[in-house]
């Protein structure tokens, strides 16, 4: 498992988004960047989440709630898929 992005992915369901943030930025591997794309959906930035979502395998529309989304994430960053 990738402790740092599990840490980011803590600090987003914590709401600690600004950590989360910095922790995903340096990063370009699909999980972070699924990440990435949806701390920008969850502080309303449309646009630059879609850009995010777009070097991922999934979609902006794939998740209503952010919540359900990070523990998809968290799923997948444990090896449980997505």
């Amino acid at each position: 498992m990738d402790r740092t992005l599990e840490h980011a992915v803590s600090a987003a369901e914590s709401g600690d988004w600004h950590l989360a943030h910095r922790i995903v930025q340096e990063r370009n591997d699909p999980l972070a960047c699924w990440l990435h794309a949806i701390l920008h959906k969850i502080e309303g930035d449309a646009w630059n989440s879609r850009y995010w979502y777009a070097r991922t395998d999934h979609r902006y529309e794939d998740f209503a709630d952010p919540r359900e989304e990070l523990a998809a994430l968290r799923r997948a960053l444990e090896g449980n898929g997505a």
